[in-house]
């Protein structure tokens, strides 16, 4: 697949290098040059992979580069104190859609540090990591899907767009408890057979 990575932070060099190691040809790009090749490359796929606080600004810059494409939005709209800046809503992921109306927006990637997604593969006593994602468009899932089993991990069905907000708490909450208290984080949930599912 072609891929397009909108920044040169962490994020984009980890996932960046892992799709190449998977055979995937990949272009990145930032708002100090490349940003438009970046996005028109990414045929397949694009990455959002920038501060949140620029996210909105990067896409509506983009415009047409964006139409039709599968964007990915990676971002943490996390601040001070590791609040929620979009508490209330709508989400980043809502925000970055309405920016960019005719992509397809899906979110994923936002629940790991960039540390985790330079292990080949992220395996933690011999399970796979869940990537949940959210998004409205199946085609745009369905190519998400692979990006995420092409790290070696496995896609979760987290529910559409709307439900994006829920991701994105979640990942304030686990920053705050991993960052802020140094607690283990995974210790919360206790293994399935216990969730009365």
């Amino acid at each position: 697949m072609r891929v397009g990575i909108i920044g040169r932070g962490g994020m984009a060099d980890a996932l960046g290098t892992q799709w190449r190691r998977a055979g995937h040809e990949v272009v990145t790009g930032s708002r100090s040059g490349g940003l438009r090749e970046a996005a028109e490359s990414g045929t397949d796929a694009v990455l959002l992979a920038v501060p949140y606080e620029a996210v909105v600004e990067v896409v509506e810059r983009l415009g047409e580069a964006l139409r039709g494409k599968v964007l990915i939005d990676c971002t943490n709209p996390v601040g001070r104190d590791f609040g929620l800046l979009t508490a209330g809503g709508p989400s980043a992921a809502e925000r970055i859609a309405a920016a960019a109306p005719s992509a397809h927006v899906v979110k994923a990637f936002n629940l790991c540090h960039e540390d985790v997604w330079r292990l080949t593969p992220p395996v933690f006593d011999g399970r796979p990591l869940a990537v949940p994602l959210c998004g409205d468009d199946e085609g745009a899932l369905t190519v998400v899907r692979r990006l995420v089993r092409d790290l070696g991990c496995e896609p979760l069905n987290a529910g559409g767009l709307d439900r994006a907000g829920l991701v994105e708490a979640t990942a304030a909450l686990l920053i705050r408890l991993w960052v802020g208290e140094g607690a283990d984080a995974q210790a919360i949930s206790p293994p399935r057979a216990y969730s009365g599912a």
